[in-house]
Order: structure tokens, then C-alpha cells, then sequence
């Protein structure tokens, strides 16, 4: 805990056998209450060595893609009475120990979101990052921030921290289940008025690192385009959109997870 806070610590995982033990034991464990693990249908031995680890796990029966897998580990964390939820990869690309950091940055109630920033200090083509994603990276945030009028250095970082009223406040439910959702969830937090964060976060590229080919990532520049399109047209009043829905049942909600 940190200021009376429980931080829970979630994984999206899916063929994260390799990397997973090697990242659980960087998680900074004095000030992490709870770690919940969302195996999406891999047929590798990730959940095997998730409870091997220790951690509590869930299993979803077939792939629903990434920003499903987040749904159930937002729900899971919500109804494990989470007042800070930290979204780590288990593929071990972004440094665990930052946690403390991200998490102590919302329990002092400074922000409502914050995430490890690749861009900032500069670390991203050190670290490995495939230069055509770097320029695309900074490509897209700079569309973003001049269309929906944010200054962040990136909104394509997979490693966030979230307070519980961010989750609970949010229409994540209507969000894509693809990679997009990243993208989704970072223009709505802007939307609602939350108070974003950013920290430096050095990052490693290498085989067992998850990453999405080219194809894939051209289709996230597509949805990203489109989400930030989307605000603004809502903004200005022209164009209704569930992204940016206040309606109750867009969101999701604490203690339900779907049956895998």
C-alpha cells in the first residue's frame, strides 16, 4: 500500500511463459498488494508458470484480443477492491520497478492516471524500438495532441497506472477489443477531465518481447486516426460518439467478468 491506497498490479498475457517469471520477481512486491494475471487463451505454459509464481489467475477460453483481455483485468481488479491499478506487460519490455514510482504519482492524489513514457529521456531507439515505429509514434501523438488538444509526449505506451474512479468513471465497456483500446482509453481520460501523468520509462526490445507486425500496426494508425477524429467532431458538438458516453452501462463494472 502506499498512503492507505491498495495497488493492484495486472497482466495482460498471452504467450508470456519466457518472460513472466523474470518480470514478476522485478515487481517492487513491499508496496503491491495483489498480483491478478489474464492468460487470453495462449497455448503455451504461461498460466502454468503464472501459478507456479503465485499469482491468482484467469483464463480466458478463447482469444478476445488485447483490449479484451484488459476489460477482464480491470474487472478483476474491481471487484479485488483496487484504489490504484497498475497495467504491466508480461513480456517484460517495461521496467517494473517504476510501479512505485507511477503509483505514488495517483495515491497522492496529484493524478489520475499516469504512464511510462518511452519518448521522454529518449531511451526508445537505445532500448531497441524498430525505427519505423518510432516515427510513426511520434507521427500519430503529434496529430493527437494537435486534434484533441493534449501535449503528451506519446499515447501509444502499453505500461499505466489508473485510480479506481478513473476505471469506474470511464466507458472502457465500448472500447475495441484490439490494440486500439490503448488508444481509446488515453483520449477518454482526456475527455472526462482527468489529470494525466507522465515518467520516463527506458523500455527493451527483443525476441520475446510482444509486438504487433507492421500490417497490425498500420491498423492501429487507422484506429487511432479515428479515435482522435472522433473527439473532436464530439467536442465540437457535430457527432455523438460511445467513446465518450457518460451513460452507466458503457462502463464497466466492479465484481463482473464475463464466463470465459
Amino acid at each position: 500500500m502506499l498512503h492507505g491506497k491498495k495497488i493492484v498490479v495486472v497482466m495482460p498475457a498471452y504467450h508470456a511463459e519466457k518472460t513472466l517469471a523474470e518480470c514478476h520477481a522485478a515487481i517492487p512486491h513491499d508496496i503491491v498488494d495483489e498480483v491478478l494475471l489474464v492468460d487470453d487463451a495462449s497455448d503455451d505454459a504461461t498460466v502454468a508458470v503464472a501459478r507456479q509464481l503465485g499469482i491468482r489467475t484467469h483464463r480466458h477460453a478463447v482469444n478476445r484480443g488485447y483490449g479484451g483481455n484488459q476489460k477482464t483485468c480491470y474487472a478483476l481488479a474491481l471487484a479485488a477492491d483496487a484504489d490504484i491499478v497498475v497495467m504491466l506487460h508480461p513480456d517484460y519490455q517495461y521496467e517494473p520497478r517504476l510501479i512505485t514510482a507511477m503509483a505514488a504519482m495517483i495515491a497522492s492524489g496529484v493524478y489520475d492516471v499516469v504512464f511510462g513514457s518511452r519518448i521522454l529521456g529518449n531511451t526508445a531507439i537505445a532500448g531497441g524500438m524498430p525505427r519505423y515505429k518510432y516515427v510513426f509514434n511520434r507521427m500519430l501523438t503529434a496529430f493527437e495532441n494537435l486534434v484533441i488538444g493534449s501535449k503528451l509526449s506519446e499515447f501509444h505506451s502499453g505500461y499505466r497506472a489508473f485510480s479506481r474512479e478513473v476505471l469506474l468513471a470511464l466507458p472502457l465497456a465500448v472500447n475495441s477489443d484490439d490494440f486500439v483500446f490503448d488508444n481509446q482509453m488515453l483520449v477518454q481520460a482526456h475527455a472526462f477531465g482527468q489529470r494525466i501523468g507522465e515518467i520516463s520509462c527506458p523500455t527493451r526490445y527483443f525476441p520475446e518481447a510482444s509486438q504487433i507486425n507492421f500490417r497490425r500496426s498500420v491498423v492501429y494508425g487507422l484506429g487511432v486516426l479515428r479515435t482522435a477524429l472522433s473527439y473532436r467532431l464530439w467536442k465540437w458538438g457535430w457527432r455523438r460518439s460511445r467513446l465518450f458516453s457518460t451513460a452507466a452501462c458503457d462502463r464497466l463494472q466492479a465484481g463482473r467478468v464475463d464466463a470465459a
